[in-house]
């Protein structure tokens, strides 16, 4: 358990998270905190619980975003003769916020990496998004039902290039256009080109 973050467009193949690096560069296990003496408990791997006190992770020598699909950030190195017995939460926060933003700045190299729409299709896409705001403002249910509309012409108009995508190319290039790992690539493609997902 631990705090992350991800994008509306990437979803869980890009989850972000602050991680931890050890003096020897490992990255620790996570921490396990029994919940009562009758079992049961929870792990943890929340940046905040690698201060090195007794009942606690190990001590971390740096923190880093780091992401779901492989990525890591620079590391934030901890002055621990600075920080003493200060709260980590604390004295780290600005460290962990470096680490948020590398972490930003990598799911805009993504999206850039990903196969990139016209301009024409990109203008249109917000203005739709635009239109469907007010309209929510106005009649919540209009927007509900214009929201619906859009779910059934992606459903239409994406049957096809789902299915040519999965013949012309393999799920790695697959999964790079889109800016997914290719766990999602074929979830999305599977949902889109409507073929059973064990096929």
């Amino acid at each position: 358990m631990r705090e992350t973050w991800t994008t509306e467009e990437f979803g869980s193949c890009h989850t972000g998270a602050v991680g931890v690096v050890l003096d020897d560069g490992t990255v620790p296990r996570p921490v396990y905190f029994d919940a009562s003496s009758s079992g049961g408990g929870q792990a943890v791997s929340q940046w905040t619980v690698y201060d090195g006190r007794p009942r606690q992770g190990p001590r971390a020598a740096a923190l880093r975003a780091v992401c779901s699909c492989g990525w890591n950030g620079p590391e934030q190195r901890l002055d621990w003769e600075e920080i003493g017995d200060q709260d980590l939460q604390m004295v780290g926060a600005g460290a962990a916020d470096t680490g948020t933003r590398d972490w930003d700045v990598h799911t805009v190299e993504v999206e850039r990496s990903a196969v990139p729409l016209p301009e024409a299709v990109t203008i249109l896409l917000e203005q739709v998004e635009v239109e469907v705001e007010k309209l929510a403002k106005s009649s919540p249910l209009a927007a509900i039902r214009a929201a619906r509309r859009l779910e059934v012409l992606a459903a239409q108009t994406a049957y096809w290039p789902a299915r040519d995508a999965r013949r012309d190319a393999d799920l790695g290039q697959a999964a790079a256009a889109l800016g997914l790992d290719e766990s999602g690539a074929r979830t999305l493609l599977t949902r889109f080109g409507r073929w059973s997902p064990y096929s």
